[in-house]
């Protein structure tokens, strides 16, 4: 049985990965010419998603290149008086498993763990899906597939072909983020340092591994910004605008906006769609339920997506008609929750009062500071993460007679 994914960051390649263990035939299509290897920004892995890497194998590649940020230096806007946390304290309190890493490295090592197995084709984009499977490419000749499968993100080509424009589905939900890469300018060595306002914050943090920093811009607009998706210049004058004076540490950091090597500007945007699946075709990851960017555990609802979508095929035995109802059944809580934790996490992030500021400072300082116990429960009476994360349970799916597993690779 032939499959064809599109998307090779992080929802395709984990999804390869099982649906070969499985014994399915699949190929990854990405538009990119080649796996990212710039780094990208911070993403979390929490329970589910350290349990199923483990399950592929690759988990101590994982573990070596997490960022290894542990400590949290907060500024509030206006206070000479920073707030210093735990970091590592604060997300054990979310989750009993986690790990931060730069998006595009785990990108790299689960494309490392199915190169051998799968057909990757770089530099290539699906141009139309026909209701029998023929897919049609931009550069490639046309080739049928038996299932097709939309693990392109949350502005995904897949979705935008088989189900129609994005508007139709997204909802947003206040805020903008930004991400630039820039010289560890304030030689951060394990720590993030925030800068929080009302409406607006700002983290810088640097992997121990990298010899570059990451700062991440969250800010709250009431309306929809002007700006098209490629103009980067407008972009980054929107983020100047709206972190214009916050600090001296802030201003030397957009400074870098014009020298950055890699930048990324979106907003902060929900998906929410009555069903993923449509004839032979199905979403995964944030083409089919993105959260929110930065805010809702997107990574790590795409690495249980796919993995999920790969069980329910091969307990069906490839029949789709009765895998992807139950996929999207098993998935549904889980996106639910993460929706929840996203709006809780952008109103407690991007604070829209002083006295938000304020109790961001020291919310972060009593979790830190209780044992770990104490923190969890305060955690989960104030928020909806730490519910989530720790509720989700990652089943185990029985492959395919005689299929023979994929070989993880460094």
């Amino acid at each position: 049985m032939r499959i064809l994914v599109s998307g090779a960051s992080v929802a395709g390649p984990v999804l390869a990965h099982w649906l070969t263990r499985y014994g399915f035939s699949v190929t990854v299509v990405e538009r990119a010419p080649a796996p990212r290897r710039t780094g990208g920004h911070a993403v979390d892995l929490f329970r589910p998603a350290m349990d199923i890497s483990e399950k592929m194998g690759v988990l101590p590649y994982i573990e070596e290149r997490a960022t290894g940020t542990q400590r949290l230096t907060v500024h509030q806007e206006g206070s000479r008086r920073p707030v210093r946390a735990d970091l590592s304290k604060i997300f054990g309190a979310a989750s009993e498993r986690h790990v931060e890493i730069m998006r595009d490295e785990l990108s790299e090592i689960y494309y490392d763990a199915t190169r051998d197995d799968v057909e990757y084709v770089f530099g290539d984009s699906i141009t139309a899906i026909s209701p029998g499977g023929e897919v049609r490419f931009e550069n490639a000749a046309p080739r049928r597939f038996d299932l097709v499968v939309g693990a392109d993100g949350l502005h995904s080509n897949v979705r935008r072909l088989v189900f129609g424009a994005e508007p139709g589905f997204s909802t947003f939900i206040g805020a903008y983020l930004g991400v630039l890469t820039l010289p560890n300018v304030s030689d951060l060595d394990g720590e993030l340092l925030m800068h929080a306002g009302v409406g607006r914050t700002v983290g810088m943090y640097a992997a121990q591994h990298l010899g570059e920093a990451r700062a991440l811009f969250l800010f709250r607009s009431e309306r929809a910004l002007d700006y098209h998706h490629r103009d980067v210049p407008r972009q980054k004058d929107l983020l100047r605008g709206a972190f214009a004076g916050m600090h001296a540490d802030v201003d030397r950091w957009l400074d870098e906006l014009d020298r950055t090597p890699a930048f990324y500007f979106d907003s902060i945007t929900q998906l929410r769609m009555d069903t993923w699946s449509r004839g032979r075709v199905t979403l995964v990851g944030d083409a089919g339920y993105c959260p929110g960017p930065a805010v809702g555990g997107s990574t790590s609802l795409a690495v249980l997506g796919a993995y999920v979508l790969a069980g329910e095929l091969a307990r069906a035995g490839g029949d789709h008609e009765r895998a992807f109802p139950a996929y999207e059944r098993a998935m549904a809580e889980p996106v639910r929750g993460s929706r929840a934790v996203a709006l809780s996490a952008a109103k407690t992030l991007i604070p829209t009062s002083r006295l938000g500021v304020r109790g961001l400072a020291q919310g972060v300082r009593l979790i830190s500071a209780l044992p770990s116990g104490p923190s969890r429960a305060l955690l989960r009476l104030t928020t909806k993460s730490g519910r989530l994360y720790d509720s989700v349970r990652v089943d185990d799916y029985a492959p395919l007679p005689g299929a023979a597993p994929a070989r993880p690779s460094a």
